[in-house]
């Protein structure tokens, strides 16, 4: 009796696309958002840039970590599968626990809640209507993903090409035209008197700049759909970092050209204070329709990345196998797309996903960090085939490991209460995770 032939997903994308779900994905609302974090904890313009750079150096550290291991293991789940594989599967079904739960699934409801909220800025929303739109949003994305990974990494790539282009436009026309406006930050700046601050102030500076920079990771979860990967999807990490930590720092060059440092500080909407310093009210019009702009190119990235580690997990076995089927006509792991969809929209209409996100998003850096110290224990075991190799080992992996462990150290010092309440919600899979090895769910 002859086997049953089961749809496999495909191998579409190239350097190209995997750059952009690298360079889109990290590009999104929050460098629009983010610098005034940053430079309320540190208020200087050297303490600004400093920050910007080593959030750039640490992201760029663990990208060419993701890029050994996905070297190594180019198959669907990235961070998963090199959990998986450097320690226990248990290790590897946690990070996919809260993902699903909290950390991806509450991003993607962040992001389209920004989305919605700069869409207002055009077309009035209530509270309803904002979580309509939101919900609106990560459906229609969810809906081309579904129709094929080339569908969805063209529209990534779409996306990524008009906000870089976007970028690049802010940061020539803030240096050409902003005179007027540097001249009046600067007296500003003058009689500004910067309070101090120590190392723990720099850290805090830090996990905000990091925010912004998340997503880096993403593009290895589908490397199973990825052409050559071995070569692709490493090219594709270091190429994507670099390319936004250039940037970052311009934009933030922009920022401290144009404004005065307490007006970043203290900003909520820094990027569309910026433009309006420098182009009187119609700029930050501009500014809100670019941030509607990224924050689609980005959710586009997140909806993409996520289901192809579910979908690895109910492969192993440790979802239900359902989740793992690919769609015989898009192959597309549609199902897990679905899922996505359906319990982020969850987050987004109940509210909920604030405090969840908010409390477990600093744990990924946990995960992190043993994947760093994952790709030391995998050196060690023969028979590996890798198309690359981390440059100045072992220093680079110990480096970003201790790097991560110390962010998470910090944010446990600084908020105990919430920060062990989201390590409690990561937790509670440990039971789930057991229940599954003892009740193996049967072939769809």
């Amino acid at each position: 009796m002859g086997t049953v032939s089961r749809p496999a997903l495909v191998r579409t994308m190239g350097l190209y696309h995997a750059t952009a779900m690298v360079v889109g994905t990290i590009l999104g609302a929050s460098i629009f958002v983010q610098p005034s974090e940053v430079t309320g904890h540190v208020p200087t313009t050297l303490g600004a840039y400093g920050v910007w750079l080593a959030c750039g150096v640490l992201t760029l550290l663990g990208a060419l970590v993701c890029a050994e291991l996905s070297s190594i293991f180019p198959e669907a789940g990235g961070v998963y599968v090199y959990l998986r594989e450097a320690y226990s599967p248990i290790v590897g079904f946690l990070w996919g626990w809260a993902m699903f739960w909290t950390m991806h699934s509450g991003i993607i409801a962040v992001v389209a809640v920004i989305f919605a909220r700069y869409a207002g800025y055009f077309v009035p929303l209530g509270t309803v209507g904002l979580r309509a739109l939101a919900v609106l949003a990560i459906l229609a994305l969810s809906a081309v993903n579904y129709v094929g990974v080339r569908q969805g990494s063209a529209l990534q790539a779409a996306f990524t090409v008009g906000k870089v282009a976007a970028v690049a436009v802010i940061i020539l026309l803030g240096f050409t035209f902003g005179g007027a406006a540097h001249a009046t930050a600067a007296r500003a700046n003058h009689a500004f008197v910067p309070p101090s601050f120590g190392a723990t102030d720099f850290a805090l500076g830090m996990v905000a700049g990091l925010f912004a920079f998340g997503g880096w990771h993403v593009v290895t979860y589908g490397a199973e759909e990825t052409r050559e990967p071995r070569r692709t999807v490493p090219k594709a990490l270091v190429f994507g970092t670099l390319t936004v930590m250039v940037a970052y720092v311009a934009l933030n060059a922009v920022y401290l050209y144009v404004l005065p440092m307490h007006t970043v500080a203290s900003s909520d909407r820094v990027a569309a204070d910026a433009a309006d310093a420098v182009f009187g009210r119609g700029g930050g019009a501009a500014m809100s329709g670019l941030v509607v702009f990224s924050t689609l190119g980005a959710l586009s990235g997140i909806i993409l990345a996520g289901p192809r580690v579910y979908f690895a997990m109910a492969r192993d076995g440790l979802l239900s196998r359902w989740a793992a089927a690919v769609h015989p006509r898009y192959r597309t792991p549609h199902r897990a797309i679905v899922l996505q969809a359906a319990w982020a929209s969850v987050l987004v209409v109940t509210g909920t996903y604030q405090a969840l996100f908010t409390r477990v998003i600093y744990t990924e850096w946990i995960f992190f960090g043993l994947m760093a110290i994952g790709l030391v224990i995998l050196r060690g075991r023969p028979g590996l085939e890798r198309g690359y190799r981390v440059p100045v080992y072992p220093w680079v992996p110990l480096g970003f490991a201790t790097c991560a462990f110390a962010i998470v150290a910090n944010q446990v010092a600084s908020a105990p209460a919430s920060s062990l309440a989201g390590l409690g919600l990561v937790l509670l899979g440990l039971p789930v995770y057991h229940f599954w090895v003892r009740h193996p769910d049967e072939e769809p």
